[in-house]
């Protein structure tokens, strides 16, 4: 197994580390192994192999082992270079893994039940080894840092694959869309803003940001935290959020801000360097009856007009689409994981995977209902430009898949050579009774 993913299995697993304590067998406790400062405790060995076990994984023990010793390794440096992570960071990375696992087991309740813990407990069991895993992202960017991938690279790595190693690429669409977004009356908008204002007089006057936000904002991802969001840095941000967030003062309140996703108001909870945490509570106007049927119509006239030739189906999305993502590249609709043209079934709209899986090439769909990225509801129509279907990867069709795994195959070859070299230079002892075990890494037993 090749070291990005002895870090990628490491990444993983450590994660769980401490919170299967209550179904250790009882065993002295003793060091087995050591990197540099850094101690390996039969009890944190004993409790990986429980993790995988509770996970139904068979592995190799030493493979485990090893798994400790690049993760202490790893860390060790970046000690010595003065990598760190803070502990909002920490907090916040641990709040969005503490809230999978409850989506996970369908409960707090039955993710409490099912370790024996309590999510306080869980979650302090969590801290430490979260905080090693972004320490050890962090370092191994710094290893692969403004590493770059040549064309002839690429090619290179392509005929070096062995036939059952070429990956298998499913089904892909690429699409055009129309896009017509239902107008809001000044009515509506009136409604909201004065909704916010009073909220806002709420909180100033002594209510709870936050237990407001749970009950009134529209953003459900963060309304169940309160309307936190976490840290995030001003590229991650709208422009107008941002920029009226990195202008408060922790605990201040905004005014109402506009942004693509609708009207919020926006509390700071903690600045940390070029990041922040906030809470918000977002409000969108909602269409009328009248301004739905609008939008259809507006759409169905528009796709007569390409139906009887007297326009294009690009021209038209240039023209009247108000989708500003898509209508200046004439409808072309790109992949937001890849920034490709191409979409896996997963990778779509639901919405729109049920009307392409009807079209042949180069048709367009009848007008349908959906939503947009900020949740708003629109009607589109899409054209099909083309439908690739399950192959073996190749260097005409799929060069930034084969791109991708060129060079994350050079950065392992990176990160193994850096691994091996500190290997060379760190005080490693390891246990009696893993000396019969093989390694990846030849230079661990001295």
């Amino acid at each position: 197994m090749n070291s990005m993913r002895w870090l990628f299995f490491l990444l993983l697993s450590i994660i769980h580390s401490n919170i299967f304590a209550q179904e250790r067998k009882v065993v002295v406790d003793k060091i087995i192994g050591v990197v540099g400062n850094s101690i390996i405790l039969q009890s944190d060995f004993e409790q990986q192999l429980l993790q995988y076990k509770a996970q139904r994984m068979r592995v190799d023990p030493c493979f485990v082992f090893e798994n400790f010793l690049i993760q202490k390794l790893m860390v060790n440096q970046a000690k010595v270079d003065s990598i760190e992570v803070s502990e909002a960071t920490v907090e916040m990375q641990l709040n969005n893994r503490i809230d999978m696992y409850i989506q996970q087991a369908g409960s707090r309740e039955k993710l409490e039940e099912y370790f024996n813990r309590s999510l306080s407990q869980i979650k302090e069991d969590m801290r430490q080894p979260m905080r090693e895993q972004l320490i050890m992202q962090k370092m191994s960017g710094e290893i692969t840092k403004n590493l770059k991938i040549t064309p002839s690279e690429v090619e290179a790595f392509y005929l070096s694959l062995p036939p059952d190693s070429i990956p298998l690429v499913n089904t892909q669409y690429e699409y055009k869309q129309i896009v017509i977004h239902p107008p809001y009356t000044e009515q509506a908008i009136f409604e909201i803003k004065n909704q916010l204002l009073n909220l806002r007089k709420a909180v100033l006057d002594g209510r709870s940001f936050a237990s407001l936000a749970v009950i009134y904002s529209e953003d459900q991802a963060s309304a169940v935290n309160g309307g936190e969001i976490g840290f995030m840095s001003r590229g991650e941000l709208d422009p107008e959020y941002a920029r009226v967030a990195f202008s408060l003062k922790e605990g201040a309140v905004s005014g109402i801000v506009e942004t693509q996703f609708g009207y919020h108001l926006i509390q700071v909870i903690k600045r940390d360097g070029d990041r922040v945490n906030t809470r918000h509570i977002l409000m969108r106007p909602k269409p009328t009856e009248k301004e739905i049927k609008y939008a259809y119509n507006k759409l169905d006239s528009i796709l007569t007009l390409i139906k009887n030739d007297s326009i294009t189906f690009e021209k038209a999305a240039f023209l009247f689409s108000t989708d500003e993502a898509t209508k200046m590249s004439y409808g072309q609709v790109v992949n937001p994981y890849n920034s490709s043209t191409r979409f896996e079934i997963d990778q779509l709209p639901q919405e729109d995977y049920v009307m392409l899986k009807k079209l042949n090439i180069g048709e367009i769909s009848a007008p349908f209902q959906s939503t947009d990225a900020a949740k708003r509801p629109i009607f589109k129509i899409v054209k099909l430009v083309n439908r690739i279907e399950p192959h073996k990867a190749n260097l005409k069709d799929d060069y930034q898949l084969i791109q991708e795994m060129a060079l994350e195959n050079k950065k392992k070859k990176i990160i193994d050579e850096w691994i091996d070299n500190k290997i060379k230079t760190t005080y490693i002892r390891i246990d009696p009774s893993f000396a019969k075990c093989k390694f990846e890494h030849s230079g661990w037993i001295k």
